[in-house]
């Protein structure tokens, strides 16, 4: 390995995507996560949702302020949602297809929104009830004209509207 810095078989491209965070206590931020650009799990590039359900602890997200933007290490569990910029929701192949429900979620945050989300699953277990039970703890919700990848352990209650 090169110790001057060189490249790395390890080593992946970072790039990055803007998003706003709202964690557990009420912290807003507003800034990037750092996703690969290559990934061996999907064609096409990592996602933020990728990034967030990959594992447990620490993710790094650089947040834009005043100053320079400087890197904080957000522990996930505390997330509560990020909204995205991205049409990263739309490159799942089932995504088009899955039936659009809309729902009214409550946040543990006191925070209620009126969405949709997808139920990719097959015709007759295509309930929100399936949605509510898929394994992944970040999941996608439209709201309004953006995106937010929401939590599933900060969902207090979840109603079809």
């Amino acid at each position: 390995m090169d110790p001057q810095g060189g490249s790395s078989e390890f080593r992946f491209e970072k790039r990055r995507a803007a998003a706003v965070v709202t964690m557990v206590g009420g912290e807003v931020a507003r800034g990037s996560f750092f996703i690969a650009g290559d990934t061996t799990r999907r064609h096409g590039g990592e996602r933020i949702a990728d990034l967030l359900n990959s594992e447990t602890g620490f993710f790094p997200f650089e947040v834009e302020g005043t100053n320079e933007p400087r890197t904080v290490l957000y522990n996930r569990s505390h997330l509560i949602s990020a909204e995205i910029f991205d049409d990263e929701a739309g490159r799942d192949p089932d995504y088009a297809v899955a039936s659009r429900r809309p729902v009214s979620i409550l946040l543990s945050n006191g925070r209620r929104i009126e969405a949709f989300v997808r139920v990719a699953r097959p015709v007759g277990r295509d309930r929100l009830s399936d949605w509510t039970r898929a394994p992944e703890i970040f999941r996608y919700v439209e709201f309004g004209g953006s995106v937010l990848i929401v939590n599933a352990a900060h969902i207090v209650a979840f109603t079809e509207v």
